[in-house]
């Protein structure tokens, strides 16, 4: 369960079919005459991973941004528990944990000390608890005195996934957070994103690593410069590309 979660996992293998906790509506951005994303379509129900793929400036990145609020579109509209997503408004940024930034820690604090401040800056009550549990989670715990330009690339990226899982969150935005994984840490990152469904977290996830969308993903969609060329489950949609798109 995430910290400050008063919500019981779904039991094992029950159908989870809420209304969407975040949907995008015909979202466009463009920057001056370039178009980074064409009018999308999207929605994510608590519960629920979707997974965007496309090759590097195929709008990833972008259509993460402005479902995480961090940019505005320029068509369209978002909108997060049925009301619309303002970056400005902390009680959505609050419920909104986003994993990507690697700018994102601090350089001077150690892992402990880093998550701390995260979940006390989230009024997370036993914050000491959650801290242990998510250095556990992502094999920190011998780290955690460390500061981060003393960790590996691999640890790095562990450290920013533990950073979400230090506070409460209802919606998780993953942009490659299989980069710089070795394979036995992608398995554990899949198992990870399992239980953030199992905790009915909606994830949003950009990924180039199709066994990765496989293993977690429930719907697929794949982007080609700003564009949705296909989208449905991750086997229709890694077995068209494969097909090359016949």
């Amino acid at each position: 369960m995430t910290p400050g979660s008063d919500v019981p996992p779904a039991p094992a293998g029950a159908p989870v079919r809420p209304d969407p906790l975040l949907r995008l509506e015909a979202v466009g951005r463009s920057y001056g005459d370039a178009v980074a994303l064409h009018p999308l379509d999207l929605a994510v129900a608590p519960g629920e991973c979707v997974a965007l793929m496309g090759a590097n400036g195929s709008g990833k990145s972008t259509a993460l941004r402005i479902a995480a609020g961090r940019d505005r579109p320029t068509t369209g509209r978002v909108t997060f528990d049925g009301t619309p997503l303002v970056e400005e408004d902390l009680h959505v940024r609050a419920r909104i944990a986003v994993v990507g930034d690697a700018t994102g820690c601090y350089p001077d604090l150690t892992v402990r000390e880093h998550l701390m401040l995260v979940a006390v800056g989230h009024a997370v009550a036993d914050a000491g608890h959650w801290v242990d549990r998510a250095l556990a989670d992502r094999h920190l715990t011998d780290k955690a005195g460390a500061l981060p330009s003393a960790l590996s690339s691999g640890q790095f990226q562990a450290l920013l996934l533990a950073s979400a899982l230090v506070r409460p969150r209802d919606l998780l935005v993953l942009d490659e957070p299989e980069q710089r994984l070795d394979p036995g840490a992608r398995r554990d990152l899949a198992r990870r994103i399992d239980a953030e469904r199992g905790d009915r977290v909606a994830v949003l996830l950009a990924t180039h690593h199709t066994e990765l969308a496989r293993a977690v993903a429930d719907r697929v969609v794949m982007l080609d410069e700003g564009r949705v060329i296909a989208e449905g489950t991750p086997d229709e949609v890694l077995r068209a590309a494969a097909d090359g798109w016949r």
